[in-house]
């Protein structure tokens, strides 16, 4: 595992409340109203959110007519849990055609390079640290919904972070939105034992040294009313959070053409397969694009042991990465995006990137 490369580790995962992930969700509910009107819909969507206004910008080429931005975006913001009034200001231009040349012919919608990462260390096929983290910010947020005590104290946004030393649970925190009426000692023990418990005693992990709930005591004010929220500012959120590498594309808002997201699930689903076929017991795959050429410009299978060229190898005869293929293969142009904007991309069941192939 990377605990070879990295024996501190540290994750961190989001709830669906935060501000960049409100964003997210917003962009990519966006490209799914597109996509069930119009499969070949073109997105780049960009979301700005900031104190009680929110600006939707970005490219989009679509014969899709019955999508109002506007409304899509209120809906989800109230759905995540948010009450308060929000105005929203669209800006949205169709895509350049010095782009389109390039794609249409079945090219990649932009240069760039894309990352890939499996291991064996647990049955997501993702690292501790990151599987843990989403699970504290996921569990915040179903506490929130179906649990009647948590209902009362919990806000939608927040945020957690696990450290590791080696095998070692080192620290915990939890940062959560709170109803005013609640202490802190009252909301920690309250998320230590309907939350951070149940959690250690899932992955048979040790106490750990330091268990931190809302370090600075208090955390009244959250979402747009407390900081201002961007789509795309949680990439290693969305991905390995940091341990493995990132090509820096963002996922959320844009369609599959755009080989940023789709090369990413497509190295995600090669490096996991490679992972399950027992060649590795972890492996990370790169893969580099020019825009508007279809055929990678460099494609890598790194098992981190003397087996990378084989992987890589493997990589070439079994998996087609041009930009169409890939669409095709992992059936990309329904309206599937809206489930990846919170807890991850990767790691998660139901999507075809996670599916393994025989090697």
């Amino acid at each position: 595992m990377l605990s070879k490369i990295y024996p501190h580790r540290t994750a961190e995962s989001v709830t669906e409340g935060h501000p960049d992930k409100v964003c997210d969700q917003m962009a990519d509910a966006l490209l799914d109203e597109f996509l069930r009107e119009d499969p070949k819909s073109r997105t780049a969507i960009e979301i700005l959110g900031s104190h009680g206004d929110l600006f939707i910008g970005g490219e989009v080429t679509s014969t899709a007519k019955g999508v109002d931005a506007a409304e899509t975006a209120k809906k989800i913001y109230r759905q995540i849990g948010y009450e308060e009034p929000i105005n929203v200001t669209v800006k949205i231009a169709r895509q350049s055609p010095d782009i389109a040349r390039g794609v249409d012919t079945g090219g990649a919608g932009d240069q760039g390079i894309m990352y890939g990462y499996a291991c064996d260390e647990t049955k997501e096929m993702m690292p501790l640290a990151v599987a843990l983290a989403h699970e504290l910010t996921s569990g915040l947020a179903e506490l929130r919904k179906n649990d009647t005590e948590a209902k009362k104290i919990i806000g939608p946004d927040g945020k957690a972070q696990v450290s590791f030393e080696k095998d070692k649970l080192t620290t915990l925190l939890v940062s959560t939105q709170h109803a005013e009426s609640v202490s802190h000692d009252e909301l920690k023990e309250f998320l230590v034992r309907k939350l951070i418990r149940p959690l250690l005693v899932k992955y048979e992990l040790n106490e750990p040294e330091n268990t931190l709930v809302n370090p600075t005591g208090r955390f009244v004010i959250g979402g747009f009313a407390g900081d201002s929220g961007l789509t795309g500012r949680k990439i290693m959120v969305d991905t390995y959070c940091g341990l493995a590498p990132h090509g820096g594309g963002a996922f959320s808002g844009k369609d599959p053409t755009k080989v940023d997201r789709s090369a990413a699930y497509m190295a995600r689903h090669a490096a996991k397969s490679v992972v399950a076929s027992g060649l590795a017991k972890e492996c990370l795959v790169s893969v580099a694009y020019a825009i508007g050429k279809a055929e990678p410009l460099m494609l890598f299978a790194n098992t981190f042991d003397e087996n990378s060229e084989k992987a890589t190898k493997l990589l070439g005869e079994k998996f087609d990465f041009r930009p169409k293929a890939i669409i095709e293969y992992l059936d990309l142009l329904k309206p599937i995006y809206f489930k990846t904007a919170a807890y991850g991309h990767f790691g998660r069941d139901g999507f075809s990137w996670e599916k393994i192939k025989e090697l």
